[in-house]
């Protein structure tokens, strides 16, 4: 779910950059969010003689810069096609995850109950 916001968010914000000079399509990519999540799930390091997480430094950044896209006159590239598909998707991959995740509430909750 975090990632399908995560999306939805990027294109939003490549659509709202649509008539910007120079502006450059950005995309989430699963893997750094994968990343992101997992860094943030690390315990703090509490005390100086603590081991650090190795991944601790990374910025955490979950877009990168879209190539091969054809560049208008003024360097914007981004497609208004393009980052209504992104959405779509988005929207769906978001409702599909809540669907699963509705179901496994379901699940615990009827064991919660025939547990009685």
């Amino acid at each position: 779910m975090t990632h399908a916001v995560a999306r939805q968010s990027v294109a939003a914000s490549n659509l709202a950059n649509i008539d910007t000079p120079g502006y450059r399509t950005q995309d989430a990519a699963f893997s750094d969010e994968l990343d992101g999540q997992l860094n943030a799930a690390q315990p703090a390091q509490t005390n100086a003689a603590h081991l650090a997480s190795p991944t601790a430094d990374r910025d955490g950044s979950s877009t990168t810069e879209v190539g091969g896209l054809a560049s208008k006159r003024d360097g914007n590239n981004v497609q208004l096609d393009r980052e209504l598909l992104s959405l779509s998707h988005a929207s769906s991959d978001f409702s599909a995850a809540q669907t699963a995740l509705s179901a496994k509430f379901r699940l615990v909750r009827y064991a919660i109950n025939e547990g009685r």
